[in-house]
This record gives C-alpha cells, sequence and structure tokens, in this order.
C-alpha cells in the first residue's frame, strides 16, 4: 500500500508496453490519475495504445514496466477475475445459453453471494436500465441496444469500483448510439462510480465524460474537460482530432493594446483576443474554429480575405463551408441559425473574417 490521494481511485505510474519483435512501444511510460466517481474516456485513432491501455488496466495485458494502483494497491500481478473490475465489451461477451437474468446475476453467483441478495440486486439493475420483463430471454431475442444494457447491468451489479468500457457503442447506429450515451450518463450520474470508456469517436467523448484523455502514438497527449480541448488544445494534433479547425501560422506583432498575425492572405486583427501573458512577437500559430470565422458576400474591411468556395456540406441544423484562399490555403466555416439564410454557392467568391475571441496560440513546437 502507499501513501496518496484518498479521491484517486486509479493511478498509472510510468506504464509502458512493448511487445517483442516491435522498435517502438504500443504504450509508453504513461502516467494519469482518475478520481473516484469520474467519466474518463480514452480517446484516439486505431493504433494510438487506449485500448492497449484498458486492457492492462483489466489486467487481459501485462505492462512491459509501470505500476498500476487502485485505492493504492498495486495489482499489476493479480489476474483480471481478482481485479473487481467491471468490463463491458464491444461485442457484449453476454452468454447465448443464459437468460437475462442469468447473465446479469452471474458475478454474484461466482463471488457466492446469498440468494436472497441476488434476487433483489437483479431486480433493482434491471429496474435501473429499463428492462424489467425481459428476465426470461436471450440475448438472441434482444435488440442490440437492449444486449447493450444487459452487459453494463452484469458490469455493474456487483458494486465494482471502476466500470471498464471498449467501444460499447461501436456497433449501433447513430440515432440508437445518441440514445444509449444519454443512458449511460444517467446510470454513471446515479450511481456515481468511476467509469473508464474507449472510443475513437470524438462527439462521443465530448458528450459523456468529465475528463477525455487524448491519446496518440503510444503517449498521452493532453488530459483536460472537453471544453478545455476544444478551446485550448496543447498541440495540433489535439486541435485537429478534437473538431473542425483552422490553423493559421504567421507572424505576430503587436498593434497598439492589440494584436496582429500576418499571415499569408493577409492580416488578422485580434481585438477581444484574451493573449497570453507570456506572448511575445514572432512566428506562432493561431487557432480559430470554424464557428469564429465569418463569412461574407463582399469585404466591408481592408483586412478582410477573399476565398473561393469549395464545397459546401448539409448537416441539417448547420451547414460546414469548405474555401480556398488566394495563397491555396484551406478554411473551414460553420454556418448555423440566421447565417444559414445567406449560405453560398460552389464557385462563389467571399469574404472572410476571424472573430478572435476564441484564438488559441499552439505551444511552439507542438
Amino acid at each position: 500500500m502507499v501513501d496518496q490521494d484518498p479521491d484517486v481511485v486509479l493511478e498509472l505510474q510510468k506504464v509502458c508496453k512493448q511487445y517483442a519483435g516491435t522498435d517502438t512501444p504500443a504504450v509508453e511510460e504513461i502516467d494519469l490519475s482518475v478520481r473516484k466517481g469520474e467519466f474518463v474516456t480514452f480517446l484516439g485513432p486505431s493504433g494510438s495504445g487506449k485500448t492497449t491501455t484498458l486492457n492492462m488496466i483489466a489486467g487481459f495485458i501485462t505492462p512491459s514496466s509501470g505500476r498500476i494502483l487502485i485505492n493504492g494497491r498495486d495489482i499489476a500481478d493479480l489476474p483480471p477475475h481478482k481485479r473487481n473490475l467491471g468490463m463491458v465489451f464491444q461485442n457484449y461477451a453476454l452468454f447465448p445459453h443464459m437468460t437475462v437474468w442469468d447473465n446479469v446475476a452471474f458475478p454474484l453467483v461466482e463471488r457466492k453471494v446469498a440468494k436472497e441478495t441476488i434476487r433483489t440486486k437483479v431486480a433493482a439493475a434491471l429496474e435501473m436500465v429499463h428492462l424489467t420483463g425481459f428476465e426470461k430471454r436471450r440475448p438472441r431475442e434482444l435488440s442490440g441496444g437492449q444486449q447493450q444494457r444487459v452487459a453494463l447491468t452484469r458490469a455493474l451489479v456487483f458494486d465494482p469500483p471502476i466500470l471498464l468500457m471498449d467501444e460499447p457503442l461501436g456497433a449501433l447506429d447513430k440515432k440508437l448510439r445518441q440514445r444509449l450515451q444519454l443512458e449511460i450518463k444517467r446510470v454513471h450520474r446515479e450511481l456515481g462510480i468511476t467509469f473508464l470508456f474507449v472510443t475513437h469517436d470524438q462527439e462521443e467523448a465530448m458528450a459523456l465524460s468529465d475528463t477525455v484523455v487524448v491519446f496518440d502514438r503510444g503517449g498521452i497527449q493532453q488530459v483536460g474537460t472537453p471544453d478545455e480541448l476544444y478551446r485550448r488544445p496543447q498541440s495540433r494534433f489535439v486541435a485537429e482530432f478534437l473538431g473542425d479547425s483552422n490553423l493559421l501560422e504567421g507572424a505576430l506583432r503587436r498593434d497598439g493594446a492589440s494584436w496582429v498575425l500576418e499571415a499569408k492572405d493577409g492580416p488578422i486583427h485580434l481585438d477581444g483576443w484574451a493573449a497570453p501573458e507570456d506572448v511575445t512577437p514572432g512566428e506562432h500559430c493561431l487557432m480559430f474554429r470554424p464557428e469564429d470565422v465569418l463569412i461574407s458576400d463582399s469585404a466591408d474591411a481592408a483586412d478582410d480575405w477573399k476565398a473561393t468556395v469549395r464545397e459546401v456540406v448539409y448537416l441539417g441544423s448547420e451547414e460546414r463551408v469548405i474555401v480556398a484562399t488566394e495563397s491555396g490555403g484551406s478554411i473551414t466555416v460553420r454556418l448555423s441559425g440566421d447565417a444559414l439564410q445567406h449560405r453560398p454557392e460552389v464557385g462563389q467568391t467571399v469574404a472572410l473574417r476571424f472573430s478572435a475571441r476564441n484564438a488559441w496560440l499552439i505551444p511552439p513546437g507542438q
């Protein structure tokens, strides 16, 4: 047992995984603390190390080095079934020959819980996920969403300190996926236990999480709330992976009390920009999200940029407009609300203006 913050339920210390015969670690020296009751999502592209990390926590993969602590106890030598962690897989892993009731009761039976306690806990768990009345059905008689809820219930019924979920919604259609996201969020709120969720879907991570851990190339790129990651990414990778972004390079210079970015296609006056205290003039990269770029039929100011509309993507409540600037760069603009009444046409020449209030300076070298 080691001394640590009592609110920390999981801690990874310099955890590394390198497979035999490979030159590059699958996971390289990860440090991470997870607090009790948090909903934490591991987000990243395929091969980024997020699932390998989850499997090391679960006990399915042995770390090459480092320590994994649960409530201060190093569990590296414990087999999966002795870690007392809940697990929901992408394919649900339900027992096809068992009823819903027996599937949910299975972890309690294995732990030799009293029969009356099993009856009480299983009934309450099924009621929580709105599956009362489905007790005698088998997995093949359930929809994908119902199977997912059975898997979730089975993983929670024995009150684990942490629930691990490896892309549990990946096989579902978008509408059902969104509905079950709300179910999972509700269950987390009601139970208050720690959830660790793996996904490659940025929108899913933003919708569900208290904290998002962004993985890339076997390492953690950034940890933060969805808003922090979206508005204040610490690298180009995070800026581009979490939603659409426009990264504009140029020389920053002072203009009285304000700043100006001298970019390839012209100056951008950063009126209202909350510049970092340590920012200095020179070459920098600024990020503008698509909703912070304004588009119009004609230029109203000398520093408006001219651009040509290359693509308009209809997304229902909004449109994504991709334009080419005179220097050959590409800018993404998001139109919503009243702006949709003035949607541009492909091939049209438009003017761009940047709202600098939410502009973010990407740290040098990142």
